[in-house]
C-alpha cells in the first residue's frame, strides 16, 4: 500500500453540442425549477433565495488520453478483467476495443439507451495485459511486464491478471453496475470472458479535501500532475493494480501515536511528522537530537518516498473496497511509464514497512493503458 498520493486532476468538462438524454434531463430540470419557483412565490417565499441546481458535468470521452486518467476521481468505480480466446488475433482485439469504446462514448455523452442511467459524469479507461500484448506482438511499451513475486504476497490467480482491463467510474455504484452489463454484452461477440471484477469507492468529502482510507488516514496527499510527461508514453501509460486486504481492527487497536509513527503522518491533519500541514513535503532526513529519524526508518511514508527513487513518482488513483467484514482494504491503482518504479518501492515496503502486519496483497495486475480515442478512431484502431 502506498499513501503518498493525491488527485489534482483537471475537472474541466465541456458538454457536447447535441440533444441527447442529458439535454432532455436538463430541460426537465429547468421546467421543474420553474414550477418550484412558482410554488415558492405562492407560499410567500423568495424563489431567488433558493440556489439553482448545477447540472451534472459531462466528461468528454474522446481525447488524446483516456478520461479515467485525466478527469478527477469519481467516488464509485468498477474494475473488470477480460480474457480473450487463445485463437484471437489483432483484428479480434480491435473489434472488441471498438465495441467497448462505443459503449463508453455513448455512456459519457448520455446517448446510451438505458433508462437506468441518469445524467452523471462517467470516466473510463481500457488497458491491455502483458501476456496478450506479447502473444499478438502489439506495439506496447518495452517496459510492460508482469510484476515479480514479492515477499508476503498471497495472490489469488482468479483475481489477478487479465488480457484486457477496463475501469469505469461514476458518482454512484448503480451506474458502474449498469455499465458493467453493457460492457460485458459488447465483449460477448468476441468470445471474451470475464476473469474478475472488483468494485471500489471513495468516502464523500468536501471539494478539495483529501479522502481517508480504511485505516482512517488521509490517502492522497502528494501526487504528480497528470500532465507530467514522465508518466506517459505516446499518450499511453502503464497501470499497476494491487488488491490489498487491510486488518482494520488490529490497526485501530494501536495507540494513535503508534499509528502515526507507522504511517509517518499525523492522523487528523495528514501532515508528515516533519511538517505542519498535509501537503508539506515529508523530509525523510530530519533527525531528533538523539540522532533518530523523525520519520522512523520503517515508516510507510519514508519507504515510499520519491527521494529514494531520484524523485520519480507514480500517479496514484486508489479506491477502498469492502467485500465482507473480514475482507476490506485498498485497490491500489498507480500509473507510470515504467513499472520497475513500483517494483523498487514495493521491495522496500515488503522488507521493512511497519504496516506489513496489517496488510496482505491478494491480487495483482499490470496493463498498458492505451492512448485515447476519437470519433473516427476508436480505442485500439492503431494496434
Amino acid at each position: 500500500m502506498h499513501i503518498e498520493s493525491g488527485n489534482p486532476q483537471d475537472t474541466a468538462a465541456s458538454a457536447r453540442p447535441r440533444i441527447g438524454r442529458r439535454a432532455l434531463l436538463s430541460a426537465g430540470a429547468v421546467l421543474a425549477a420553474g414550477a418550484g419557483a412558482a410554488a415558492a412565490t405562492a407560499l410567500g417565499r423568495d424563489p431567488a433565495a433558493a440556489p439553482a441546481a448545477t447540472p451534472p458535468a459531462v466528461v468528454p470521452h474522446h481525447g488524446a488520453r483516456q478520461s479515467g486518467l485525466t478527469y478527477r476521481q469519481l467516488p464509485a468505480t468498477r474494475l473488470l478483467a477480460l480474457d480473450l480466446p487463445e485463437a484471437a488475433d489483432r483484428d479480434a482485439l480491435r473489434g472488441l476495443l471498438a465495441a467497448v469504446d462505443k459503449v463508453l462514448a455513448a455512456a459519457a455523452d448520455g446517448s446510451l439507451a438505458d433508462p437506468r442511467l441518469s445524467a452523471a459524469p462517467i470516466s473510463s479507461l481500457a488497458a491491455v495485459g502483458p501476456a496478450l500484448a506479447a502473444r499478438l506482438k502489439l506495439p506496447a511499451p518495452a517496459e510492460l511486464a508482469e510484476l515479480p513475486a514479492f515477499p508476503g504476497d498471497r495472490l489469488d490467480a482468479g483475481r489477478s491478471g487479465g488480457d484486457l482491463l477496463l475501469q469505469v467510474s461514476a458518482e454512484h455504484p448503480w451506474t458502474t453496475g449498469v455499465l458493467t452489463e453493457h460492457l460485458l454484452a459488447a465483449a460477448k461477440p468476441s468470445g471474451a470472458t470475464l476473469r474478475w471484477n472488483q468494485a471500489g469507492f471513495l468516502p464523500s468529502v468536501p471539494d478539495g479535501e483529501t479522502p481517508r482510507n480504511l485505516f482512517g488516514f488521509k490517502d492522497g496527499s502528494a501526487n504528480p500532475d497528470p500532465a507530467d510527461p514522465g508518466l506517459w508514453n505516446a499518450d499511453g501509460t502503464i497501470l499497476v493494480y494491487r488488491r490489498i486486504r487491510m486488518d482494520t481492527a488490529a490497526f485501530a487497536a494501536l495507540p494513535a501515536d503508534r499509528q502515526e509513527l507507522s504511517m509517518g503522518r499525523r492522523l487528523m491533519s495528514g501532515a508528515p511528522l516533519t511538517g505542519a500541514a498535509e501537503h508539506d513535503d515529508p523530509d525523510i532526513y530530519v533527525k531528533h537530537p538523539d540522532g533518530s529519524y523523525v520519520i522512523p526508518v520503517d515508516a510507510h511514508v519514508r519507504l515510499s518516498s520519491p527521494r529514494l527513487d531520484g524523485g520519480a513518482r507514480m500517479l496514484r488513483r486508489g479506491y477502498s473496497y469492502d467485500d465482507t467484514p473480514d475482507d476490506r482494504g485498498l485497490l491500489f491503482c498507480a500509473f507510470m511509464r515504467d513499472p520497475a518504479l513500483f517494483t523498487r518501492v514495493q521491495n522496500r515496503l515488503a522488507a521493512n514497512d511497519a504496516l506489513n502486519p496489517f496488510l496482505t496483497h491478494t491480487a495483482s495486475a499490470t496493463a498498458w493503458v492505451l492512448p485515447g480515442s476519437h470519433p473516427d478512431r476508436p480505442l485500439g484502431a492503431t494496434l
